[in-house]
């Protein structure tokens, strides 16, 4: 089998308001898609979703950076995961979120080309994957407010953007476990918002009111001041923005510097990469949460795939889409309220509706151009 066609999309998704963290503000989803074809007649696809504030991509320079990836994979067996990726990494190192893409696109045509779905191609099996919803850096009433709806909804668990200043972060988890009771869960997340001193005060604040982990608390460099916190701290840490790849997993575990960690696809590099992470982690017992950043079901799905298939990944928040105000997958994985579905065809199940497609900006890679 060979790669014969590559298409990029600019695949913009508008949502329903801005939402808040402690990086920066998000007013669309600005993500990446990438189609791969074959002479076989499988199609893989893949996406990216590029949070320029974490990992240091745009849309515009991560579709800049495939158009090369591109030809780089052109005539490639597609089969040959490992070294379509290796030749990736060589020549442009970094870009996680772009070949992220690309990965996902070759493990769909795999998963395809040996008729299983792509939890089964990893290895796994179907698993009841809950996921909680976030609530972004607002005014702690409005918080609160958002809380006592995700509540009502049925969630078994809240995240809670954090990372502003000690004073109004602890108002903020105040507010809305007095909104909740005391048995509803609390995940935080400062997003690197913190510096040491601060996460140490808030973490002592909120300590007994039954949160669950706080993520990534202060920058992603300072290992040393993780390890710091996570030892003062009876909130146990994981980390997001410190966790890349495979080495950064080894790093953290030698340095003893956190509890549990974060794998996202579009930050790792995709599926590939996170599978070392996951071992690393499961080797040294951490476990791992899956996350997202602003996928569409169809990203999401294959993180879903990815968390089905290790029984490491303990703890999941897929809710990117929640966000997005119209949903231009067809397939994948399905939501009734929190309670995840993944499909059962082979590959990752999911694919973009083709009317929607044909509105995006789209550029084709493919042998002519080569």
């Amino acid at each position: 089998m060979t790669i014969t066609q590559i298409n990029l999309y600019r695949y913009d998704i508008a949502l329903k308001a801005p939402i808040a963290i402690s990086l920066g503000t998000i007013e669309h989803a600005r993500n990446l898609l990438v189609e791969i074809q074959t002479e076989a007649g499988i199609t893989g696809w893949g996406e990216g979703s590029p949070f320029w504030m974490i990992v240091g991509e745009t849309q515009a320079s991560g579709l800049a950076a495939a158009g090369d990836m591109a030809r780089l994979l052109l005539n490639r067996d597609p089969l040959d995961i490992e070294g379509c990726l290796n030749t990736l990494v060589r020549y442009l190192p970094g870009h996680p979120t772009t070949r992220s893409a690309f990965d996902m696109a070759l493990y769909d045509i795999a998963a395809k080309a040996a008729n299983m779905p792509l939890y089964q191609f990893l290895g796994g099996s179907k698993q009841s994957l809950v996921t909680d919803e976030t609530i972004y850096i607002n005014a702690p009433e409005r918080m609160a407010e958002d809380a006592l709806r995700i509540q009502a909804n049925g969630a078994e668990a809240i995240k809670v953007k954090l990372g502003t200043n000690a004073r109004d972060d602890i108002r903020r988890v105040e507010a809305i476990r007095n909104a909740l009771g005391d048995t509803m869960p609390i995940r935080t997340d400062a997003n690197q918002g913190w510096d040491v001193i601060t996460a140490q005060t808030v973490l002592r604040a909120i300590g007994g009111w039954n949160v669950q982990y706080c993520e990534q608390p202060i920058r992603r460099h300072d290992i040393a001041g993780l390890r710091q916190i996570r030892q003062s701290s009876t909130v146990p840490i994981m980390a997001d923005e410190s966790l890349f790849d495979a080495t950064d997993a080894i790093r953290l575990i030698r340095e003893e510097a956190v509890d549990y960690f974060n794998i996202k696809l579009s930050k790792s590099g995709g599926i590939f990469e996170a599978l070392k992470i996951n071992a690393i982690a499961e080797a040294a017992g951490v476990p791992c949460m899956i996350g997202c950043m602003s996928e569409s079901r169809l990203g999401l799905t294959a993180n879903a795939h990815f968390a089905s298939a290790r029984q490491n990944i303990r703890f999941y928040d897929l809710d990117g889409c929640f966000e997005h105000a119209s949903d231009p997958v067809q397939g994948g994985i399905v939501y009734d309220k929190y309670q995840i579905t993944l499909p059962d065809a082979p590959g990752i199940g999911a694919e973009v509706d083709p009317s929607f497609l044909n509105g995006l900006d789209k550029v084709s890679i493919h042998r002519s151009a080569a």
